[in-house]
């Protein structure tokens, strides 16, 4: 049974082995997957799974190894233990000031540490006072992967070592900040991350048949289905041989089940250049050039626009897949306008938490509705006091106290509401009251979001996602005036 509600959350009810589950997509712009005709997939954290944890703790070790090897800081660096609950997406490193941030929609700050140690207000004002992140400023560098996960632990970790440094091992901040993504990208080019994976896939990769499954049910119902990733063939072939081939019912192999796979894409830029495509022999992995339209196959590098056009395809017609707010989705939103889903791994536990936390959001808002007309009436008494000069200040003292009281039990409240979450930086998509950036950047450019591929193919491949109406701050406004002259008519019945 499906049903889409006015929360904009699609939701399916099923029966595993006799219990009842509940999958969720989260709907930001309507899209009708009847009109879609290619479903394209990004592989590396959407299509194929892997587990994160290990990954990142694999990565921070690689790191660290290549900043002592190339870069020349201290073997110290390999006493340092990865923490996978350090660091969150959607972060923003200060290059100049070895700080690492969260902002809100609008790029203001809303928590910031220095190395390992969190910014006091007094000090923070001191630094930022109201500074709004220009994004687009060198000065800033953006996590917005699971990839940079480790980068952000490493980073704020050197910064640490260095300010207890006394005999000047480490370089600036910035320098830093630039050693450390230089060893990351390194270890992606070099391979030295991926061949670590070759030789544990059972500890770095996730095999999910529940995918296959429902990409098998979208190819019956008509839907073609293509990845690209930037992934080379080789590690790209490993991956589906173990992650996909071994629970295909319906197909020989993957490569029967995806109608194109490029590799090697280069994402964004596949998205806005215009990069030629080679073909690629499956048997070897040789290539060569490719002078026609293109056929179903497996290819290297290319570009979108070639994609659309020798399809025949427009921009709505396609729905991509992917888990990188810059790489998958907002290049591809902006230069191409194809339909868009993003898969965020720690939405599950972020609604896992949210849900935790309800009863205590309720109490806090039950909470500041008693305040509201305390805070109301004291702010009358002291207007009046200055139009007349007269005041009660004994009711004065009474309404301070209250408030008081009320602000006590709101504060423990929040306390307990935050150690549900990420003990450093909170919730993912909010920044206090506040949407973060991340959930800023999600709801503009991704038309429907969730926490795995899964929860989509679960879902009929003509499910019709609509969005919600989400009201307006003045609309808001009216509503809560309407109800509240409604209980006045109903108080004087």
């Amino acid at each position: 049974m499906e049903s889409s509600g006015p929360s904009g959350i699609t939701k399916i009810i099923f029966k595993i082995k006799g219990k009842k589950m509940t999958s969720k997509v989260y709907v930001n712009r309507t899209l009708n997957l009847k009109k879609i005709k290619y479903l394209g997939l990004d592989m590396d954290h959407t299509l194929v799974r892997y587990n994160s944890e290990n990954f990142e703790k694999l990565s921070h070790s690689i790191i660290i190894d290549k900043l002592i090897k190339n870069k020349a800081y201290p073997e110290t660096l390999k006493k340092l233990q990865f923490d996978y609950n350090y660091a969150i997406r959607g972060l923003v490193i200060d290059r100049q000031k070895g700080n690492v941030l969260k902002l809100n929609r609008y790029t203001a700050i809303r928590n910031s540490y220095h190395g390992l140690k969190p910014i006091d207000f007094k000090n923070h004002q001191k630094l930022y006072k109201s500074t709004y992140i220009d994004l687009s400023s060198d000065q800033y560098l953006a996590i917005d992967t699971f990839f940079s996960l480790s980068l952000a632990v490493l980073f704020s970790q050197i910064v640490d070592l260095k300010d207890h440094d006394t005999s000047n091992k480490y370089p600036e901040y910035a320098k830093i900040a630039d050693d450390v993504l230089d060893a990351v990208d390194m270890a992606h080019r070099d391979g030295s991350l991926k061949d670590e994976v070759r030789k544990n896939l059972d500890k770095y990769i996730i095999k999910d048949e529940a995918v296959v499954r429902g990409l098998e049910k979208f190819k019956r119902h008509g839907k073609k289905i293509f990845i690209v990733t930037n992934s080379d063939f080789h590690y790209s072939k490993l991956l589906l041989d173990y992650a996909i081939n071994p629970f295909l019912k319906e197909h020989k192999s993957w490569h029967d089940l995806f109608e194109i796979v490029i590799t090697f894409a280069s994402k964004p830029k596949f998205f806005y250049e215009s990069a030629k495509y080679l073909k690629v022999n499956s048997d070897d992995g040789t290539m060569t050039n490719v002078d026609e339209k293109l056929l179903p196959g497996i290819y290297q590098g290319g570009n979108a626009r070639q994609f659309t056009t020798d399809l025949n395809l427009d921009g709505d017609d396609i729905l991509y897949i992917g888990d990188h707010i810059y790489g998958d989705i907002l290049r591809l939103k902006k230069d191409c306008n194809w339909r868009t889903a993003m898969v965020i791994e720690e939405l599950a536990q972020e609604v896992d938490n949210n849900i935790k936390a309800q009863p205590i959001i309720d109490e806090i808002e039950d909470l500041m509705r008693k305040k509201e007309p305390l805070e109301n009436e004291l702010t009358d008494m002291m207007t009046n006091k200055v139009e007349t000069g007269k005041v009660d200040d004994s009711r004065v003292e009474i309404l301070q106290k209250k408030i008081t009281e009320i602000d006590t039990q709101i504060s423990t409240l929040i306390k307990k509401q935050q150690s549900l979450y990420n003990p450093q930086w909170g919730q993912l998509m909010r920044a206090g009251n506040e949407e973060s950036y991340l959930a800023y950047q999600v709801e503009r450019y991704a038309c429907v979001y969730m926490a795995k591929l899964q929860d989509l193919l679960e879902l009929s491949p003509r499910n019709y996602f609509r969005a919600p109406r989400r009201p307006l701050s003045h609309e808001k406004v009216s509503t809560h005036a309407a109800e509240t002259e409604e209980n006045i008519s109903q108080d004087s019945d």
